[in-house]
């Protein structure tokens, strides 16, 4: 009997084994652990769907599985498989259909390795699961002419990419694509640079090849502006300081994150372009009515960004509770794949780490992302007198295919008044 990867959610069809649990020989019950498999910045534990003996492991650590590729194969139990590959191959075609819209653009550049006559082949191999080759089939697409990993396999997010690559090729006029086809990519070199002095190697972790591509498709794709302002802190602090020992008592510690999340989600209400993204497919800008605000949290994994939902419609307490729970189970990497999915807008505060400005990248398919530095008391002229204050550095990065300079600069101003005349009854509890 195979056990089979089950599906791990909307819009998730593969991930990265990280660590098998068992070995060949074991004995292993319904519903025991078998394997760590890493999607989407979360890692997750894989049930064994049926009792036995592990006669054979089909994938090691660092393979890319899809929904319905085998795991292992158990003898001498006698449960009944579970449905494990049906459900994924059966509605295949409905959720590509769904993220079409809340995926603002096609991550395949016009430079990736993807055929474009009939008989030209870019992978020899293709190695797929069921539900991928089920969909291949019905868009009569050649597996041979889809680029997948290193090994040759085809994901179903690897078939959207070469069928945006399609429409998006048949779309222009060939002079044009001809012109304006980007210079191939330059071949990667492995230098050995032992030849210079001791050196220290440590492999790339999926998660970090995550973060990398996700990093490099919004460099690529976005034509990013950055505005940066300072905002003075100092009523924020001092409502902090106010109302800290009742928020512990509570066991909830206030931190100036909640004040943060409460003005940006005041902001976007005011300024709603900034809460949506761009289909380039349907050619549509989509303005989300609901706020949910990432908040990247550092990690020693690396970097992730759990995302806190209808932001605008919660108190500060709640808020405050949530983002300590979030945050740890981010740290402890206990986070799940959906509640990293979602964000409209993103928040990346590194003031406990320390630094100024900085130009935050944006978190596709938002348009926008606040960065905050470190504040610092500093000089400040108000009402003709020289005051200390407390002044926070800002940096609102923005894609300008979206969202033009004159709508960012007055983002900044209303966001800065967000900030420095925040009501204190929003946080008294």
């Amino acid at each position: 009997m195979d056990v089979k990867l089950p599906k791990l959610g909307e819009g998730a069809d593969s991930g990265v084994v990280v660590g098998i649990f068992v070995k060949e020989g074991d004995t292993v019950a319904k519903g025991q652990a078998i394997m760590e498999l890493e999607n989407e910045k979360a890692v997750a534990s894989i049930p064994s769907t049926a009792d036995g003996v592990v006669e054979k492991i089909y994938v090691k650590a660092g393979d890319r599985i899809g929904v319905g590729a085998r795991i292992l194969s158990v003898a001498g139990g006698g449960s009944a498989p579970a449905p494990v590959a049906a459900p994924a191959a059966a509605p295949a075609a409905k959720p590509a259909a769904k993220k079409v819209a809340a995926k603002p653009a096609p991550v395949v550049e016009d430079d990736e390795p993807v055929a474009e006559s009939v008989d030209e082949i870019v992978n020899e191999n293709p190695v797929a699961s069921p539900s991928v080759r089920k969909a291949a089939r019905e868009f009569g697409i050649d597996l041979h002419k889809v680029a997948g990993d290193e090994s040759g396999r085809v994901t179903g997010e690897d078939i959207k990419n070469y069928i945006a690559h399609l429409v998006r090729a048949a779309s222009r006029p060939a002079a044009v694509a001809a012109s304006s086809a980007a210079p191939a990519k330059p071949v990667p070199v492995s230098v050995d640079f032992s030849q210079f002095g001791p050196i220290l190697k440590k492999p790339v972790t999926p998660l970090r090849k995550v973060i990398a591509r996700r990093m490099s498709e919004s460099w690529n794709s976005v034509a990013r502006v950055t505005q940066f302002d300072d905002i003075d802190f100092t009523k924020l602090g001092e409502l902090r300081k106010k109302f800290a020992a009742d928020y512990e008592k509570k066991g909830v510690k206030l931190t100036l994150t909640p004040f943060v999340l409460k003005a940006v989600a005041t902001t976007l209400k005011a300024h709603p372009i900034f809460n949506s993204s761009l289909d380039e497919v349907a050619s549509e800008i989509v303005i989300k009515e609901y706020i949910h605000l990432g908040i990247a949290v550092d990690t020693e994994q690396g970097l992730m960004v759990p995302v806190i939902r209808d932001v605008d419609k919660k108190s500060m307490f709640n808020l405050a509770k949530e983002l300590e729970t979030l945050a740890a189970k981010a740290r402890d990497r206990k986070i799940s794949a959906d509640e990293m999915k979602g964000g409209t807008f993103t928040i990346s505060n590194q003031g406990a780490i320390g630094g100024a400005h900085f130009t935050p990248i944006i978190n596709l398919p938002e348009v926008a992302i606040l960065g905050l530095g470190r504040g610092r008391m500093l000089p400040v002229v108000r009402d003709g007198k020289i005051e200390a204050r407390m002044m926070t550095p800002v940096a609102l990065s923005y894609d300008h295919r979206v969202i033009d300079g004159g709508s960012a600069a007055r983002f900044t101003v209303d966001l800065v008044k967000a900030f420095e005349n925040f009501d204190e009854a929003l946080v008294k509890i």
